[in-house]
């Protein structure tokens, strides 16, 4: 029996992990503490029809890199349909924020009921753009 780690070519040498990838980019930071939601929510918002987006820039001394957040109320429907619309939210984020996100600001996208999980991906991507160019531009 061969350990786990020998390769399938039948050679004794330790398998080597692969190359990092140079197109990587750091990965977005995930809120997590219901403190920064609390925050994110006194702040700027835009609405559009697949998703509500709440930003705020924080402190300097908060630390930088883009932040974000993902929440459905039940009114997004029971737990399949709300970890859908998430799932949904976090690859637009995932796709959008690191090209028009601004470092040192924090974002919590808000699904809708019944339109975050059934909206086209390019759609949903155009509606968050869209929403960021009117957070940024909107100078309060």
């Amino acid at each position: 029996m061969t350990p786990p780690e020998a390769p399938e070519d039948g050679s004794h040498q330790p398998r080597k992990p692969p190359a990092a990838s140079v197109c990587v980019s750091e990965p977005l930071i995930i809120l997590k503490k219901r403190s920064d939601f609390l925050k994110a929510a006194r702040a700027r918002r835009q609405g559009t029809s697949s998703m509500m987006v709440q930003a705020r820039k924080r402190a300097p001394d908060e630390g930088s890199g883009i932040r974000v957040g993902f929440t459905c109320s039940k009114k997004v429907g029971n737990a399949v349909a709300r970890n859908r619309a998430k799932r949904r939210l976090r690859e637009a984020a995932r796709a959008v924020l690191r090209v028009h996100g601004h470092d040192g600001w924090d974002y919590v996208l808000i699904g809708r009921a019944e339109v975050t999980a059934n909206r086209p991906h390019d759609a949903l991507l155009g509606d968050l753009r869209y929403a960021l160019r009117k957070i940024h531009s909107d100078r309060k």
